[in-house]
């Protein structure tokens, strides 16, 4: 070997003596070691393993071959089943606006704090919900939004024509803001357990809702005793029916 050649040490342990903690030197030199690093990156990289093997089995009445998977499944398995969530390919969709509801039809509402109020409708939000509006001045309902399902649409209506939504009028408008920690035990023990104090109506609310009752305050003066049927609330009385009347 020439002088020039290079030799790379290594401390191993003795064949057959695991346990010793006295190791040997070995020599590797660098053209040694050039071949074996270009004989590992000269490997072609491996198929991956088939799933099956075709096999032969014996006996007459075995069919002579059967196909046989390469990884045997366990036959361990959890004592109880583990719950798997359900795959739907189904996306969510807003309702459809039903044909009888349109700007500017009141509505009863059948259920909620308001219910039995007639209200204005104004416009459909994108989570399916509608829009509507007392307006509050008349009958002291504020902008909120209700379930179709919830309400009957009657036959009056009110003339909107040229009167657009603000944009800003949409499901997150209407979002709360998160609530934060409870209150201490120190303070719920000098408050003698009273209630919490009623946080005060934001003043950019009040005037949203001036600026939404604006249009709808105007097309209600524009028809005789309109207001005082907004106002009235809605109930059967005995022996009336819902599906008998016609509203």
């Amino acid at each position: 070997m020439s002088g020039t050649c290079r030799w790379y040490c290594a401390a191993v342990k003795p064949p057959g003596q695991s346990g010793s903690r006295t190791p040997y030197i070995i020599g590797i030199g660098l053209d040694d070691l050039k071949t074996k690093m270009a004989r590992i990156t000269s490997k072609k990289p491996e198929a991956p393993a088939a799933e099956t093997v075709e096999k032969t089995i014996g006996g007459d009445k075995n069919g002579g071959k059967r196909v046989v998977p390469t990884i045997k499944a366990s036959c361990y398995y959890p004592a109880e089943d583990v719950r798997q969530p359900k795959k739907s390919r189904k996306s969510p969709k807003p309702a459809s606006l039903r044909s009888t509801i349109t700007p500017g039809t009141v509505l009863i509402l059948l259920a909620g704090r308001f219910r039995g109020k007639r209200v204005v409708f104004l416009k459909q939000l994108e989570s399916g919900l509608l829009l509507v509006t007392g307006p509050y001045k008349i009958n002291g309902v504020p902008l909120r939004r209700v379930n179709q399902a919830y309400v009957i649409a009657t036959s009056t209506k009110l003339d909107l024509e040229g009167f657009t939504v603000d944009q800003k009028f949409n499901d997150a408008y209407f979002t709360k803001v998160a609530a934060k920690g409870s209150r201490s035990a120190e303070e719920e023990f000098f408050e003698d357990g009273k209630p919490k104090a009623k946080e005060p109506l934001p003043a950019s609310r009040s005037a949203d809702q001036k600026e939404a009752d604006k249009a709808v305050l105007a097309a209600v003066k524009k028809t005789e005793n309109l207001s005082k049927y907004l106002k009235s609330s809605w109930g059967l009385s005995k022996g009336q029916y819902p599906h008998q009347l016609v509203f």
